[in-house]
């Protein structure tokens, strides 16, 4: 009996209902999973929005500047036989029932998948104040659009990786910008100081005002005042502080959060409760890569994960299965802004020793991360083939020269010893 064959039987035997809730990458990504997977039993896929599922990237990018009108996926729910439920949000889980509650009543599930992403900070006091702005999801893109057609003075709270792309997208269209960030520099929760700092001319460059060490007192329909009583004029207010878990509807329901309100996954990607998985920006898994637990608020662990998760849920059904899969990427991510293409990959606070690979002033550059002389991250900044090759030494766990990978002429697939 081939493998599907016996997947399709145990489907059949255990009548298993998959549900996932949260149609965003994570979401989608499962249900397909689960299907290339062989998996037959029903699968519902569940969405707080009322939009075909979308892919989030090009909100910052051709959606806001109006070059594309949606970023819908191309996947028929349909024809994958697939129970696509928009429009709905989840308010609770009750697990001895195996249940979720919604406002159109119970839904039932034999195996759940947590998907429901990451929410934006809201900058305390801004609740209602006329013009401020979040971007996170499509209908965030879509008010934002006039304010850019119409190039109105821009304030953006905070210099992440968000802050920077709207500022970029804001300066295309022509809008006048200034970049509010409490920190000493751009990407302070992201990136060290050394490598962060020269990141902060890339604003000027582009024409965009950058102010650290300035913290936001209160927004006024307006205007921005600061901690120090300056007052920036402001058209319209975007604030990117950062996203935390979206997981307070899991309240009560018994599934294990972290500090930082993340579902706490095992390395199978399967939370605290039997039948109860997690994938995506609302869960974080430990690395034993890194030696410790990582939340990645990234695009491509939404894409990777829940190749896992599906895997593990079909042998979770399967009477004699495979042993589990275990979940330990490479963390990957890419940020267009200021003309320039940033790639990174692994997870540099485990390291000991930087090392540059070209000057930060230069249109291209990059950083490597060694830890005991082993590569566990690299930034690229225009260096594409640094950063392809840097990702697979990373996942190879390769030992490098430190003298050769500081030398921006080597290759780094050459920098072994």
């Amino acid at each position: 009996m081939s493998e599907q064959q016996q997947s399709e039987r145990w489907d059949r035997r255990a009548g298993r209902r998959v549900v996932i809730v949260g149609a965003g990458m994570a979401g989608v990504q499962t249900a397909v999973a689960l299907r290339e997977q062989g998996f037959t039993g029903p699968v519902t896929l569940i969405g707080a929005e009322p939009h075909q599922p979308y892919d989030r990237p090009p909100l910052s990018k051709a959606v806001l500047l109006g070059e594309a009108e949606g970023s819908a996926f191309d996947i028929d729910f349909e024809a994958l036989d697939i129970d696509l439920r928009l429009g709905c949000e989840v308010t609770g889980v009750r697990p001895g029932a195996h249940e979720l509650d919604t406002p159109s009543g119970p839904v039932p599930y034999d195996a759940l998948v947590v998907a429901t992403g990451a929410e934006p900070i809201v900058l305390p006091g801004t609740e209602g104040v006329p013009g401020v702005h979040l971007l996170r999801t499509l209908d965030d893109a879509a008010r934002l659009r006039p304010v850019l057609d119409e190039r109105h003075g821009v304030v953006v709270v905070g210099a992440g990786w968000i802050g920077a792309e709207f500022a970029t997208a804001a300066r295309a269209a022509g809008c006048e910008v200034t970049v509010v960030e409490a920190a000493d520099r751009p990407l302070a929760g992201a990136m060290p100081a050394e490598v962060a700092a020269p990141m902060a001319a890339w604003y000027a460059e582009s024409g965009a005002e950058l102010l650290t060490g300035a913290r936001v007192e209160r927004i006024e329909p307006g205007r921005v005042i600061l901690a120090d009583g300056r007052a920036i004029p402001a058209g319209a207010v975007v604030v990117g502080i950062g996203a935390r878990p979206s997981t307070a509807w899991l309240a009560g329901s018994g599934i294990a959060l972290g500090p930082d309100g993340s579902v706490t996954a095992d390395d199978a990607l399967r939370t605290s409760l039997p039948d109860v998985y997690a994938v995506g920006d609302c869960a974080s898994f430990p690395s034993a890569r890194y030696g410790e637990r990582l939340l990645v608020h990234h695009w491509d662990n939404a894409l990777q994960g829940p190749r896992t998760a599906a895997a593990n849920i079909i042998a979770a059904g399967a009477e004699g299965g495979p042993a589990p899969q275990t979940y330990d990427p490479v963390p990957y991510f890419w940020s267009e802004q200021f003309g320039r293409f940033v790639q990174y990959a692994g997870h540099c606070a485990a390291a000991d020793t930087l090392l540059w690979r070209g000057d930060p002033a230069d249109p291209s550059w990059s950083v490597c991360w060694l830890r005991d002389g082993v590569l566990v991250a690299v930034l690229a900044v225009g260096r594409p083939r640094d950063l392809a090759q840097g990702r697979r030494l990373i996942e190879a766990g390769a030992r490098l020269d430190p003298a050769r990978v500081a030398d921006p002429s080597v290759p780094l697939k050459s920098a072994t010893p």
